[in-house]
Formats: C-alpha cells, structure tokens, sequence
C-alpha cells in the first residue's frame, strides 16, 4: 500500500486550520484551508491524497482542545520530512523545549543551536508546522518580532495572549 497524506480542517475564531498528516505523523500546518494549500502540501511530500478519518481525529482533537484552552502540550508525532537539517535542528529543539505559555528569543535559540540569529529568522519564517512546532513562541529581545502565520504579526500576539504570554489588550 503506498503511503499518502490526510487532511483535517479545525475552524478556529480567527482561521481554518489545516493540518497535513502522514502515517508519520503531522507533516504541515497552514493557518488556511483551501484546495490549492492541500495540493501544494501533497506536491511537496511528493505522496496521493487519502481520506483517513482514523489518522486525522487525534491531532484534530487536540487543535480543537488548544484553541479552546483545554491543551497545553501537543502529543500527535511530527514528521519533519519537509524540513533540512538545520531546521530540524532548530525547530526540534523548539518543539521539545519551549512549553506553552513560555517564549524564548531568537538570540538564545542561536546561542543554543549555533545557527545566526538571522538564520533562526528565517527557520521560524519556513516552519511547515506551525503551532504544534510553536514559532510564534520565539520573539525579538525588544519585542515580538515577525511572524509570517495567519495575519503575521497580530497571529503570533493573538496565540501568544491565548497561551498567556501577553496580557489581554484592552480595547
């Protein structure tokens, strides 16, 4: 049997969250839900799309339970096939080490992993999981820094509010 990828889509407050998962485990996150994200994914990973609710359920209801508020650590297995090696560096030691509710600067992430702090940029700017593999939870030293998810910036104060990172902002 050859391998394929399955989608989910979780519809949140602000997006539709995709979610590509091979039998690995999730391969991609897109912050929108269209035919043309799910074919690119499906091109990238090079494999057939399959309808596979069984495959899909746990890591829908985990995104379901974060963006309610009731998960705070994801357990479904990543497979980092779309990543190099030094993203998988990078992002591998995000993912493990920085716990929701905490963020960690892109100058410490380089301290710890030898890459530039302008390349740790450019590793959050491509992560192909974000959310599970928390992006958003890296900042500027002076502040919160980019983010190229959702609607950049205002995605990554928005996760980072529901995480409690932030304070709510009051309108």
């Amino acid at each position: 049997m050859a391998e394929t990828v399955a989608f989910a889509s979780v519809a949140t407050e602000l997006w539709d969250v995709l979610v590509a998962v091979t039998p690995v485990g999730v391969a991609g996150m897109s912050f929108q839900d269209s035919e043309r994200v799910r074919e690119r994914f499906a091109a990238r990973l090079g494999l057939p799309v399959a309808a596979d609710e069984a495959r899909v359920s746990a890591v829908r209801a985990e995104l379901e339970a974060y963006f309610a508020g009731d998960l705070r650590e994801f357990a479904s297995p990543v497979d980092w096939r779309l990543t190099s090696r030094s993203q998988r560096r990078v992002l591998g030691l995000l993912h493990e080490s920085v716990p929701f509710g905490k963020v960690v600067t892109y100058g410490d992430l380089a301290n710890e992993t030898g890459v530039p702090a302008r390349g740790i940029g450019s590793i959050m700017g491509s992560n192909p999981i974000p959310i599970i593999v928390p992006c958003h939870r890296v900042v500027a030293g002076d502040g919160l820094g980019g983010f190229s998810g959702g609607d950049g910036v205002e995605s990554k104060r928005w996760l980072l509010t529901h995480e409690g990172h932030l304070p709510l902002a009051l309108f």
